[in-house]
């Protein structure tokens, strides 16, 4: 190599290592919760932050003299609205450090709705939106697809039990439209999610709330309809907003990008800690997605399940580790399987009586089975967007004999036992079958809440006014005592070394400490053996997972959340 070009390029290294840094964040690709735990899943996300490493990236570089500022490019795959919180909650701490900060987005919605994204620009000091992009702030819509016409065209009938009213996952096949419990509960949880973007929109935007819901029920708007209503900042491109961002930032600063800049510091950290491995910790546990038995789901193909062999393994592990003093568990998960939420339950109910404080940081939902294996913790930490609660159970089968009729189809049988033919999808329950399924329920629902008045400090009654399948959020949540304080993940790690007496330095690691050949590995012999659709029912719902299946009923368990809860 020339001697120039070495001395260029040894310039041009030095210059990276000092010179100012302005942070770019591309978050239209959306949030990844947890490390991919198999090869493919690492290929899918690779161009996801990880919600754990922008939080600490953030905070490092708050405090970081180089970091001048940082500029955000939002839009594109949804967030769900408590990761939104989390992050709007770090950029606040970034941005009251006295650093400017900038949201750009081509466009929040494109003849969609947008509120989500827009909430989360408004933690920015200044909104650039594209000339020819759009403002989708239209409020908040809940809806569900009810397909009693249809199942009645074909012939098909649908006999449900819940415990209670508002436990509404089989109402899209029983019903015409919302019951009067579910059309209750989900006006209280658009309201809510309403109250909470309508408040930080005003603060932020330097509005009236009152000037804001007006604005909302006008919305949606153009890109300088936003401009003059005061929603946006400027109207700008890519090439407008960086120019600016650099004016402010110095001219001899460099861009650097978030997830870059905080694995270089997260790995100069680690090599400074290498002779201090067995330092105390906190130990973090990702339980995320529906709950099932059996091991976690390892691929897109299984969907991302969280199983009660992993996570109750990983407590186990965490709380017979000396270094780990303490645990969180991240649940961010719609429920599933009620014997293995159980099973987790149990296992932390284990990990406090061996003296090791658990607290449960909430991400976007942790609901039914969800909330069942959060509520022994010492403290539940949730956002106020969190969907959680649906205290409840429900079970139920179709009845095909009129659909067989009409297509001609007759069957037969042999049965030897009262009860044999109970789950078979060709005849309705009896009144002997109805009632032993009623107490399949009432057993589930009298522990689910006998459990909630332990771990939460309430007497039944009490418990049960809030229960009965009912969903909240987590602002509404604290109101009801079902948990303990708004915040996120980094506040949970707080608490916990709190608790256990920690620094506030004290690291968060995670568990289980996977090698790159245990993400290799295959499930075992016993997921191996049906195929993950079958196998995902069958650990669910046990020995009638075909009956689940034949019914449309949700794959993931009797603890299941309604519908989709996703706002945009």
């Amino acid at each position: 190599m020339p001697q120039s070009m070495f001395a260029e390029q040894l310039a041009r290294w030095r210059r990276q290592r000092t010179a100012p840094l302005i942070l770019e964040l591309d978050l239209t690709e959306g949030i990844a919760e947890e490390p991919p735990a198999d090869p493919v899943s690492a290929v899918l996300t690779m161009r996801r932050l990880r919600l754990a490493d922008l939080l600490e990236g953030l905070r490092r570089a708050s405090s970081d003299h180089r970091v001048r500022a940082l500029v955000a490019k939002v839009g594109g795959r949804p967030i769900g609205l408590a990761t939104v919180q989390e992050i709007r909650r770090a950029v606040g701490e970034f941005r009251d450090a006295g650093k400017p900060t900038f949201a750009w987005a081509e466009t929040f919605g494109e003849f969609s709705a947008g509120n989500v994204p827009y909430y989360l620009a408004t933690a920015f000091d200044t909104i650039y939106l594209q000339p020819s992009g759009d403002l989708g702030l239209t409020g908040i819509a809940v809806e569900r697809y009810f397909l009693r016409g249809t199942l009645d065209q074909l012939g098909v009938d649908f006999q449900v039990a819940k415990r209670h009213e508002y436990k509404s996952a089989a109402e899209q096949l029983t019903e015409r439209q919302f019951s009067g419990p579910a059309r209750e509960a989900t006006e209280r949880m658009a309201v809510s999610v309403l109250e909470q973007l309508t408040e930080a929109i005003a603060e932020r935007r330097g509005l009236e709330p009152a000037k804001v819901r007006e604005l909302i029920d006008r919305g949606p708007f153009l890109a300088e309809q936003a401009r003059q209503a005061g929603l946006v900042d400027r109207l700008g491109y890519r090439d407008e907003v960086y120019a600016e961002v650099r004016k402010q930032a110095g001219p001899d600063a460099i861009l650097q990008h978030a997830g870059r800049y905080q694995r270089a510091r997260a790995l100069a950290a680690r090599a400074r800690s290498l002779p201090n491995l067995r330092q105390p910790h906190v130990a973090l546990i990702y339980a995320t997605g529906p709950i099932r038995r059996g091991r976690s789901g390892r691929g897109p193909l299984s969907g991302g399940a969280m199983g009660s062999d992993t996570i109750s393994a990983a407590l186990r592990a965490a709380a017979s580790d000396g270094g780990a003093r303490a645990i969180v568990l991240r649940v961010n998960s719609p429920g599933g399987s009620y014997v293995a939420s159980d099973t987790i339950w149990r296992e932390v109910v284990r990990a406090r009586n061996a003296g090791k404080p658990v607290v449960v940081s909430m991400g976007d939902v942790a609901a039914s089975g969800g909330y069942f294996i959060s509520m022994a913790a010492d403290a539940i930490i949730a956002q106020a967007g969190t969907v959680t609660g649906s205290i409840g159970v429900l079970s139920g089968k179709p009845v095909l004999s009129d659909l067989l009729g009409r297509a001609g189809v007759t069957t037969d049988s042999v049965a030897e036992g009262a009860h044999s033919e109970m789950f078979k999808t060709t005849r309705p329950f009896t009144d002997d079958e109805w009632a032993l399924v009623n107490d399949w329920l009432d057993h589930i629902y009298a522990d689910f809440t006998g459990k909630v008045a332990e771990g939460r400090r309430m007497s039944r009654q009490r418990v049960h006014e809030l229960a009965r399948g009912r969903v909240w959020t987590g602002a509404d949540a604290l109101a009801n005592g079902l948990v303990d304080e708004i915040g996120g993940l980094e506040r949970a790690a707080a608490v916990a070394r709190s608790r256990a007496g920690l620094p506030a330095s004290a690291p968060l690691r995670i568990y289980p400490r996977n090698t790159p050949l245990d993400r290799l590995r295959p499930g075992g012999e016993r997921q191996a053996a049906l195929v993950p659709g079958a196998s995902l029912l069958a650990e669910a719902w046990g020995p009638v997972w075909r009956l689940a299946s034949q019914a449309g009923l949700a794959p993931h368990g009797p603890l299941m959340l309604p519908g989709s809860w996703t706002f945009e």
